[in-house]
């Protein structure tokens, strides 16, 4: 098995040359890396350049996530051009929680032909087998806990901040080379003057009396930060795929989100004085340095800082939202859920807001999707987990 798979990590004739993949190296390495995006969807009024700046941190030693994931990163040529990318990912914190042998791939990018997928992917299967994986996951870029999934259906909008883009020939591409569906994670629309329904309003009403809803209180913003991980790991728990962040990865995240968010986008509701659901509504960055080209310097972060703090964008992603599962499956966790989202509504249509996303949602979590189709939600992107196994 592995010879098979190693003979694509070499050079191939094609027709228009000779196909390579190298091991990504050094600042050069890494600059192409990162910017072979901009050559792939040059042509795509949907794709959103991404912050250079952002994208070097991320892949930085920075990034926590690397202090418990062995990682490698690989580039393919044709010739001297530059035709693709892939990452592979041993997570040890996965390892410990599932003990199943999987390993992951992602940051995956490539011209629309079969032999630079097939390589690329091949270059990824033979290493994760090298390190005693049997089964491979993916697209994840880099964890679970960060942009995951392939976009398989949506390919006429935007993505929303923190979420993938792609062309629709990646998934044939990728099934070719013997990967099938996994889980599906759903993207849902919603427009800001959802009306909610008579059941629900009732069930609100009967949850007041012991619900109290508060924003985050940045004064003490790393214990506000405790509270939320706390219930996100309880909440998520038992869902597919639930790998826990670490303190560095919650701290991490949370000091992105703090520039970003006005206190009133992240909204924690308290059952009989207890912390026992969150919701977070990040503004759409995207909206904002769609035209940037993915440069802050030199007039890029005047740009942002005025569209982010003056003119707001238009829609905000509901990234991150929990109830604790003593409330799940309960009338009381809808409501908690719901009336969150609630007491985030006015100020951020007071800014603007005219939709949010929702995301991303399990294909198989029929509670969740209710609440929101509940509330008007539609389903307009579609991302794709594909698994494979290895031996």
């Amino acid at each position: 098995m592995k010879s098979v798979l190693r003979r694509f990590s070499g050079q191939q004739q094609t027709n228009e040359g000779p196909l390579r993949v190298v091991p990504m190296e050094g600042r050069r390495g890494l600059r192409q890396f990162i910017r072979l995006p901009w050559s792939l969807y040059r042509d795509d009024p949907a794709w959103v350049p991404p912050l250079l700046m952002e994208r070097h941190q991320h892949l930085s030693s920075r990034n926590p996530f690397f202090e418990h994931a062995n990682c490698r990163f690989w580039l393919a040529y044709r010739g001297a051009t530059l035709v693709g990318r892939i990452s592979a990912q041993v997570d040890q914190l996965h390892l410990k929680r599932y003990e199943d042998s999987t390993g992951f791939f992602g940051l995956l990018e490539a011209e629309d032909e079969a032999e630079t997928f097939r390589a690329l992917m091949n270059t990824a299967e033979t290493w994760l087998l090298d390190q005693g994986m049997r089964r491979i996951l993916g697209p994840f870029n880099l964890s679970i806990n960060q942009e995951c999934g392939l976009l398989v259906e949506g390919f006429g909008t935007p993505p929303s901040v923190m979420m993938g883009h792609a062309r629709p020939y990646y998934s044939a591409r990728i099934e070719e080379n013997g990967y099938r569906k996994e889980k599906d994670l759903l993207a849902y629309h919603i427009h800001s003057d959802f009306q909610l329904t008579r059941a629900m309003r009732l069930v609100i009403k009967r949850a007041k009396k012991r619900v109290h809803l508060r924003p985050i209180r940045k004064s003490i913003f790393k214990e506000e930060l405790r509270i939320l991980q706390d219930i996100f790991e309880d909440a998520w728990s038992q869902n597919w795929g639930f790998v826990p962040f670490t303190k560095a990865e919650f701290e991490h995240m949370g000091k992105s989100f703090k520039l970003l968010l006005p206190d009133d986008q992240v909204q924690i509701a308290e059952v009989d004085g207890v912390p026992a659901a969150f919701m977070v509504a990040v503004p759409n960055v995207n909206e904002a340095i769609k035209d940037l080209d993915g440069k802050l310097f030199p007039l890029g972060w005047l740009k942002l800082l005025w569209r982010l703090k003056v003119a707001y964008p238009k829609s905000v992603r509901v990234a991150l939202m929990g109830v604790r599962q003593r409330d799940q499956n309960s009338r009381l966790g809808a409501a908690l859920a719901v009336m969150a989202v609630e007491a985030a509504r006015p100020p951020a249509v007071k800014r603007g807001v005219l939709s949010a996303e929702m995301s991303w949602i399990l294909d198989d979590n029929m509670g969740m999707r209710s609440i929101i189709e509940s509330l008007g939600g539609e389903v307009y992107k579609r991302y794709r987990i594909y698994s494979k196994e290895l031996a």
